[in-house]
């Protein structure tokens, strides 16, 4: 049985305990079968009996309320199983439900959904122009499944800015790896920097050839970046957590329904080994809103332990484990069985996992760049593709004085500015030049590591560390 931490998600499933079979006892709620009997013998509109037992089977679980819990029928199973196989193709985002909503709990970073612009928290509305009114979870996975190169259009609801958003996601394979690194030199220091995309079956011996390489190549301190990591299996971030704690520290401890508490204990994978300077030296973890689950595992550890500092903001929230229950229909009950407390027995659910320095990204890192923008805009116009190019004029710090979408004066001033500064005309107008201009700057900013603030602070702090000795 694999355990691991994680709601639905549409590229991977990080599904729970799994192949355990539900013990088959007669229905002792004589009630349920009275109602199934009235509603075959006399309800005017024919309904098939196992479709009344998987709508009984479905309620059930949404009764519980529990965005992370639900039943699938047999072949929602099967789909759900499929999710797994190493070889994936989607958007690269976990979504969950909750109250009626579906809900974006992270884009994993680099995928199609980040690529897009979606972000955490944000509400799905519609897909491909069509309300989701009946949908269940797994009915919105698979309407935003499809084949590799295809594009689903989605209308999201975006808290943040009180409005909604249209949003065009390429299908695309998702890549396997999930653990990317590359030696920064700066300020006189080398530092290792490690991003971790997801807890995969694979995360681990990955860490550790990455780790090993920065290591090898002079690496004085470790950056551990888990930002948009919606989380995984539990035993790869156990492993992790394993190579940077003491030897049988408990890195979380698991509580059932009785409040019965099982600590969980670091131990040296069988096949995979460590360098053991990961255990002394310095590291700063990267975390935001889009860490989750298992990333929260993670973290929660680190900062309870004190073994590392956390940096960036507060993390997601997610504090429950799934398991998932064969059933004699062939579907699956994936079920809210456990909760997870960190070292120190907190239950960051809903609330996070909280950081020893807020630092706040560059609003151009979570900014959705727009394809072409065809109409123009003068002085005097108004529409939401001006409050757009006000937000990344100010975001390459041009004083535009406002992000409302009105073109006044002081916007108009930015816009001359911006084309000048990149050779094309100084025309105080919004046109097709001047956004294509505009995105391929934004993107030429997201590409330089020096603008995001997060990573800098992070590398910073460790500067401070080493040279303090």
């Amino acid at each position: 049985m694999i355990l691991a931490v994680a709601a639905a998600v549409i590229f991977f499933s990080f599904g729970g305990w799994q192949g355990k079979k539900a013990e088959g006892t007669p229905s002792n709620f004589g009630v349920i079968d009275e109602a199934f009997e009235i509603i075959q013998k006399r309800g005017v509109h024919p309904v098939e009996g196992n479709q009344l037992i998987e709508g009984a089977l479905r309620g059930m679980a949404d009764e519980i309320g529990d965005p992370y819990s639900t039943y699938f029928t047999e072949e929602e199973a099967a789909a759900h199983r499929e999710s797994l196989a190493s070889e994936r193709i989607g958007i690269g985002a976990e979504i969950t439900r909750s109250n009626g909503k579906f809900i974006i709990v992270a884009p994993v970073k680099s995928s199609p959904a980040d690529k897009a612009g979606l972000q955490p928290y944000d509400e799905i509305v519609r897909i491909d122009g069509e309300s989701l009114d009946g949908d269940s979870l797994q009915d919105v996975v698979q309407r935003i499944r499809g084949k590799k190169g295809t594009t689903v259009s989605m209308t999201v609801y975006r808290p943040d800015l009180n409005k909604h958003l249209e949003l065009s996601v390429t299908r695309d394979a998702i890549p396997v790896t999930t653990v990317m690194s590359n030696l920064i030199e700066e300020n006189d220091r080398k530092v290792g920097y490690i991003s971790i995309t997801t807890f995969g079956e694979k995360s681990a011996k990955e860490w550790a050839i990455a780790t090993d390489k920065m290591l090898d190549e002079g690496a004085e301190a470790i950056i551990v970046d888990v930002r948009g990591n919606p989380g995984g299996y539990l035993h790869s971030v156990g492993d992790i957590a394993g190579s940077l704690l003491p030897d049988d520290s408990i890195y979380a401890f698991m509580q059932d329904g009785n409040g019965a508490l099982t600590p969980l204990v670091v131990e040296k994978p069988e096949d995979i080994v460590f360098n053991e300077k990961l255990k002394k030296v310095p590291l700063v973890l990267l975390q935001d809103k889009g860490s989750a689950s298992a990333s929260e595992v993670l973290s929660g550890a680190l900062k309870d332990l004190r073994r590392g500092f956390i940096a960036g903001t507060e993390s997601f929230g997610k504090g429950t484990v799934q398991e998932t229950i064969d059933l004699s229909n062939g579907g699956e009950v994936k079920l809210s069985t456990h909760k997870w407390l960190t070292p120190k027995e907190k239950w960051i659910h809903g609330k996070g996992v909280g950081v020893d320095l807020e630092v706040k990204q560059n609003e151009l890192f979570g900014e959705y760049i727009r394809g072409v923008v065809a109409t123009d805009y003068k002085e005097g116009d108004y529409n939401d593709d001006i409050a757009y190019g006000q937000r990344l004029l100010k975001g390459l710090g041009y004083n535009v004085g406002r992000e409302d979408g009105y073109f006044d004066g002081a916007t108009a001033k930015a816009v001359g500015l911006f084309r000048a500064d990149q050779k094309v005309g100084n025309q105080e107008i919004m046109d097709r030049k001047f956004f294509t201009t505009l995105k391929e700057e934004v993107e030429l900013f997201r590409k330089d590591s020096k603008n995001d603030q997060q990573l800098q602070m992070a590398i910073d702090y460790l500067s401070h560390v080493l040279d303090k000795g």
